[in-house]
């Protein structure tokens, strides 16, 4: 059956996430913020800037204005980075068949968002904005997936998890194929959770891995072994936030949402949050900015989105809301709010798991 979908947000994900259903057949429509992306999709059927090297279904069709991109769809798939997120979608509000709760909604955006109540669940912050049909039917979409391997026909699985059992499923149907595998997951906190701080991890990866293989006296210290350690660690660290936060499953982090996506998002070169650990130590990228605050503000000087920056930030407020101890995600907030560097973060480390 053809539906009508729109993908608001057209980074590396979001445009390839478009592609996929486009492929399948599919009415596809994708919002982007830069008019010049736009017309690259119209014209040329590529996306150049963020999605280099991927050919683009004549179909796709991009737009930049907003409601019309999401009027009388009956599919809406939410893509835009955590820090525009809220703004994005208080604008989708006017939209009347998002106002009379006719259009489904799913987000792949990963991270917190911030209220005035603190950080909370992706999720649990739309809920409070959008109106009431939408409470418990909102679908959230993750897992091990490079948008790049995706978008070239890489085989990959992904986890579509919602409270509503329907709405999970509808999003498996939408998004699967021979390549893509698509699993129904019920712990909607749970895997939102494993999304975010799993691009924390990854910065305090990309670190440790810049530090490994530098020619000082570092490379002694760090191999695989300690590697896997970390990964280990960060795990754990996961876990034990997504159950205070209410998760419903423990084999979440033990699915592809969990480990799966940690050990992709660590290990692969193509991760930008990776990336971003290693210019940490390579490139002293974090020496412009005065604190992590600063770095948030200015994120764009980067030229690219680690969102572990921000899930830092969150993931910090929310272990002392809770009391928990989370070493590396402390330490790595640390690091980004130019407290402490980057050996001194690993030392502390180590000498937290004795």
């Amino acid at each position: 059956m053809r539906s009508t979908v729109a993908v608001i947000g057209a980074g590396a994900w979001g445009t390839t996430v478009a592609k996929v259903i486009a492929d399948k057949g599919h009415d596809v429509v994708l919002w982007c913020f830069e008019k010049e992306t736009a017309d690259e999709i119209n014209t040329r059927h590529i996306n150049g800037k963020f999605l280099p090297g991927i050919p683009l279904p004549e179909g796709l069709r991009a737009l930049t204005n907003l409601d019309e991109a999401a009027s009388g769809r009956e599919v809406l798939i939410l893509a835009v980075p955590s820090l525009f997120l809220l703004t994005t979608v208080k604008q989708l509000l006017s939209v009347p068949s998002i106002r009379e709760g006719q259009t489904a909604i799913a987000v792949i955006t990963k991270g917190f968002l911030e209220t005035p109540n603190g950080p909370t669940l992706i999720l649990d912050t739309l809920e409070d904005y959008l109106p009431g049909f939408y409470r418990k039917s909102l679908a959230y979409i993750a897992g091990p997936s490079h948008a790049e391997e995706v978008a070239r026909g890489k085989i990959t699985g992904l986890i579509s998890a919602s409270q509503n059992p329907k709405n999970a499923m509808r999003f498996r149907y939408l998004l699967k194929s021979s390549r893509l595998l698509v699993f129904a997951s019920l712990d909607v906190r749970g895997v939102q959770v494993a999304a975010a701080v799993k691009n924390v991890i990854a910065i305090a990866f990309g670190i440790m891995d810049a530090l490994k293989t530098d020619s000082g006296d570092t490379e002694e210290m760090f191999g695989d072994n300690t590697e896997s350690l970390l990964l280990a660690a960060g795990l754990n660290e996961i876990q034990i936030l997504g159950m205070a936060m209410g998760a419903t499953h423990r084999e979440t982090f033990s699915s592809i949402s969990g480990v799966g996506d940690l050990d992709v998002t660590c290990r692969s070169m193509l991760g930008r949050n990776r990336r971003f650990g290693r210019e940490i130590v390579e490139k002293n990228i974090l020496e412009p900015f005065k604190n992590l605050d600063d770095l948030l503000a200015r994120i764009g000087e980067i030229g690219y989105m680690p969102e572990g920056t921000a899930a830092a930030k969150y993931v910090r407020i929310l272990a002392d809301k809770h009391r928990l101890r989370m070493p590396i995600s402390t330490g790595l907030y640390q690091i980004l709010n130019r407290e402490i560097k980057p050996m001194e973060f690993l030392r502390n480390f180590l000498k937290s798991m004795e």
